[in-house]
């Protein structure tokens, strides 16, 4: 586990709520860091570091990977110390590419090329609202201009995924309405998956006016979401909470209901999935150590009034949230992706090749 913090799961509840509920604000005048530094990212196409790392026991690589990934990770550093993380820290840089660069952005290696950038992040922090705040301003505009600096450099026209988790998701559901939306990028947009916080229903045709929801497994230019909780957690607590910023923005009306996309199916018409289909779940905490050989058949999991109620094996050895706040009770937060590795995976892949087929002459 992570040696920079004893509970560090108690510190990601925290700082994970802060996204559910905050509004932008104008961010810090320092800059952005240098994005053509090498050593601002944790993996690129050119230097894939743990991001090429796959799962015992998952599907393999594609040997030509025609789409790329932009991936944002969660919170990474727990400190009650400060509000922004440092982002050179090797321990920390260590943690961070163990704990979720390999988890989560290697979990769309098949398909896809990965650009994951380092940035300083919000931390726990603590506990000021305020400092917070100008804390997640400060994060996105490093990520902000990490994506700026791979559209001009990296990308060349190639489509791409966004995938953020938790205040990653934050990010890059700022990316999306700032970057995205209405524009001509949104052409290349096979999918967005904004995983770990409360996007709502109503967002979609008010916070974005272009970028629609995923209704199929295949659909591309779209957005997936979804919040895990085991069924002791509360989850109309837990909707209440997360519908906060969706409130204060447009009102207490009938589109502040919680997106959930079941990543067992991602059908919106079938919300509901046993575990006879689940591809493959990664077993033990989400760690900097090796990730074990995944399991299959080991998860059931529906969407329930917004949440994503799942029932995992005993066997994958999971614990939820050391909750800090009543709406995190039955939390799996840090394991939303680890739950559905293989599932993802090929989910991303499919979507990826898809979107190919389709932006494809005849004939080729």
């Amino acid at each position: 586990m992570n040696t920079m913090n004893p509970t560090p799961w108690r510190g990601l509840a925290a700082i994970g709520a802060v996204f559910s509920i905050v509004a932008p604000t104008v961010a810090t005048a320092q800059s952005a860091l240098d994005y053509k530094d090498p050593a601002n990212w944790a993996a690129t196409a050119r230097a894939e570091s743990a991001a090429a790392v796959v799962a015992p026991g998952a599907s393999p690589r594609r040997e030509l990977r025609q789409a790329d990934v932009f991936y944002v990770h969660p919170t990474t550093d727990f400190s009650r110390e400060h509000a922004t993380g440092e982002v050179f820290d090797p321990k920390l840089q260590a943690w961070t590419d163990g704990s979720v660069v390999a988890r989560q952005a290697g979990a769309f290696n098949r398909c896809c090329r990965i650009y994951a950038p380092r940035y300083r992040q919000a931390a726990a922090g603590p506990g000021d609202p305020a400092a917070r705040q100008v804390a997640i301003d400060f994060a996105y505009k490093d990520v902000l201009a990490a994506f700026d600096h791979y559209l001009a450099h990296d990308n060349g026209g190639r489509p791409f995924i966004l995938v953020g988790h938790s205040q990653g998701a934050y990010h890059v559901r700022k990316l999306l309405e700032d970057r995205i939306d209405g524009t001509p990028l949104q052409k290349r947009l096979v999918a967005a998956y904004v995983i770990g916080m409360g996007l709502t229903e109503g967002d979609f045709g008010r916070t974005f006016k272009s970028v629609k929801i995923c209704d199929t497994p295949s659909q591309t230019g779209c957005v997936v979401q979804w919040n895990s909780m085991l069924p002791i957690g509360d989850r109309s607590d837990f909707a209440a909470f997360s519908q906060r910023s969706y409130i204060q923005r447009w009102g207490d009306n009938a589109g502040k209901a919680l997106l959930c996309i079941n990543p067992l199916t991602f059908d919106r018409s079938r919300p509901a999935a046993s575990s006879s289909v689940a591809k493959g779940a990664v077993p033990g905490a989400p760690d900097a150590g090796p990730m074990q050989a995944i399991v299959p058949h080991a998860v059931s999991a529906r969407c329930e009034d917004g949440v994503l109620t799942v029932e995992p094996s005993a066997a994958l050895g999971l614990k939820p949230l050391t909750a800090s706040s009543p709406h995190m009770n039955g939390s799996m937060h840090m394991h939303d992706v680890g739950l559905f590795y293989e599932d993802v995976r090929e989910n991303a892949d499919l979507r990826a090749q898809a979107f190919l087929r389709r932006k494809s002459p005849p004939g080729h």
